[in-house]
């Protein structure tokens, strides 16, 4: 979600790995995307291009980002996106144009050589293609990692996963599963250090509000479906709220309207979701099998996944995890 305001309303601390333990259903296009802009941005593209010119840096961010599920008795459930809400194709189309312009910007830093602008406007361009996402279900499919599709939003399939008992936190940088009425939604999984748990209990208790007062409030700062009321905030946001009880009666008494309100409101309380799904948590990962397919079948350096594979080697051969068969 766009909407980083909603951290200043969240109830979020640091937790360490220690401390967590089960089943992560993670956003994976955000996990993804995250690992796909880092690796562009450190990377030299001829580590994952192969001779065609396809690039697959993400099979590079796969290798590296998954160790950190697996060495702290974690198991990740990747959940991918179905189709976009049409509420958000204005958002769509705004990211569209941005990358353009960071497009034209990166033909004009490469025609002067300019190779820290190349680098940081390269990951600024990524994008999850075709390839990328034939590949990177792959690659985990070759490891084991259980893969559920999304009919919509993974963060609200994500979410769901978790209210029905199926998965212990959802797995996200962003904030859409707090509104989505996640209880427990890991974050900085992408990061170095310990994850942030953030919690929906503890932030409505804090605030005094209902999960659907959340979302009202969310809906007037603004969300990546709708544009919020000019000159509402976070805090200002839960004081309507609190004042006035709920969206509309916000909006009549400030004499504003919001094109789409209902609509919003009902993609976060009834989001599309399913139960068709599902998935073992033990896992038995065919490591050459993967090594093979991101090296050999993609070209990919083997000195830039090298450490990765290891430490998933590592993970599989320890004693005392249940996890693996």
């Amino acid at each position: 979600m766009g909407n980083a305001a909603l951290r200043d309303i969240a109830v979020i601390e640091e937790v360490p790995f220690s401390e967590i333990e089960g089943v992560v259903a993670v956003d994976a296009h955000n996990w993804l995307y995250r690992y796909l802009t880092t690796t562009v941005k450190w990377t030299s593209s001829s580590k994952y291009t192969t001779a065609d010119g396809t690039e697959v840096a993400n099979l590079i961010g796969i290798v590296q980002g998954l160790p950190k599920f697996f060495e702290n008795d974690v198991t990740p459930v990747m959940v991918f996106d179905g189709g976009p809400s049409e509420l958000k194709e204005d958002e769509i189309e705004s990211r569209r144009e941005q990358r353009q312009t960071y497009e034209e910007q990166l033909e004009t830093a490469r025609e002067e050589g300019d190779e820290v602008a190349i680098a940081q406007l390269e990951s600024r361009t990524q994008q999850l293609t075709p390839t990328i996402q034939e590949t990177s279900r792959e690659l985990l499919r070759l490891l084991d990692v259980p893969i559920v599709e999304a009919p919509a939003e993974g963060e609200a399939q994500a979410a769901h996963m978790v209210r029905r008992g199926d998965a212990d936190y959802v797995g996200s940088e962003d904030y859409d599963a707090l509104l989505f009425g996640a209880p427990y939604t890991l974050r900085q999984l992408t990061s170095k250090g310990d994850p942030e748990l953030m919690d929906l209990e503890a932030t409505l208790a804090h605030h005094d509000l209902t999960l659907e007062q959340l979302i009202d409030a969310a809906i007037l700062i603004g969300t990546d479906f709708n544009d919020g009321i000019s000159g509402i905030g976070p805090k200002t946001a839960l004081s309507e709220i609190s004042e006035h009880g709920d969206l509309w009666s916000v909006l009549e008494a400030r004499g504003e309207t919001l094109e789409y309100g209902d609509r919003v409101r009902a993609l976060f309380r009834e989001p599309n979701v399913t139960d068709e799904y599902e998935f073992e948590t033990t896992l038995d990962p065919d490591i050459e099998a993967a090594r093979e397919y991101v090296t050999e079948e993609w070209a990919v350096d083997a000195d830039e996944v090298a450490r990765g594979f290891e430490r998933i080697e590592e993970s599989v051969t320890q004693t005392g995890l249940d996890r693996w068969t």
